[in-house]
C-alpha cells in the first residue's frame, strides 16, 4: 500500500495492493494502523455512497463548524475527484488538487478537514462511497460554486455539467471567505 503525498500537503492518494487471480480481486479499503502509518489520522464516524450518471459534477461542497475529512474512493465506475484548500490561513489557501478515482485503479483521495470536495463523473455511471470524520450537518455545510474563477479547477468536462439546485445556487469564495475555516 502506497500513501502518496500531493502538492497541497495535507491530502494524500492512497494506492492499495490489488490481489488478483481468476477469480477477482481483493483490497484493503482500510487498515487504521496503517492509514495512521501513512499519514491519515483519522476517526470515521459516518459512511456514504452516490450514484451519478455521466457528466454529473458534485461540488464543491464542505461544512463551517463541524469540517469533515473524507477517505474518497470509486467502487464502480470513474471520476475526477477534487479537493480545495480553504484554510484561510494556509500557504496553499484555495488552491485545489484533482485525481482520477476509479474501479479499475483502486484509488482512495484522502481529503481532510478544512478542504472543499467535488467530483465529476467521466464514466456512464459511477458509485462513490466515501467515509467521513464528522457528521453531516446539513445546516453547516458550505458549497462553493465549482466553476469559481479564484480556484480555477480545470474540470475534464465533455459539455455543460449536471449540477443539482443547491450547486447551481452555490457562492464563490469571496462571498464566503468569513465562513471558512481558519486554520
Amino acid at each position: 500500500m502506497k500513501f502518496v503525498r500531493t502538492e497541497l500537503e495535507a491530502v494524500i492518494v492512497v494506492e492499495p495492493d490489488l490481489h488478483r487471480d481468476g477469480r477477482g480481486l481483493f483490497l484493503e479499503t482500510y487498515h487504521a494502523r496503517k492509514y495512521r502509518e501513512g499519514g491519515i489520522e483519522a476517526t470515521f464516524v459516518q459512511d456514504n455512497r452516490s450514484r451519478s450518471t455521466r457528466g454529473t459534477l458534485r461540488g464543491l461542497h464542505a461544512q463551517e463548524k463541524r469540517p469533515q475529512g473524507k477517505l474518497v474512493q470509486v467502487v464502480a465506475g470513474e471520476i475526477f475527484d477534487v479537493a480545495v484548500d480553504l484554510r484561510r490561513a494556509s500557504p496553499t489557501f484555495l488552491r485545489w488538487f484533482g485525481v482520477v478515482l476509479s474501479e479499475a485503479n483502486a484509488k482512495q483521495c484522502w481529503v481532510p478537514p478544512g478542504f472543499g470536495h467535488g467530483f465529476y463523473v467521466l464514466s456512464e455511471t459511477a458509485d462513490v462511497e466515501y467515509k467521513c470524520t464528522d457528521f453531516y450537518d446539513p445546516s453547516d455545510e458550505l458549497r462553493l460554486a465549482w466553476d469559481d474563477p479564484e480556484i480555477a479547477v480545470a474540470w475534464p468536462l465533455t459539455g455543460p455539467p449536471v449540477l443539482s439546485g443547491k450547486d447551481r445556487e452555490a457562492r464563490r469564495a469571496c462571498d464566503l471567505r468569513e465562513r471558512l475555516p481558519r486554520g
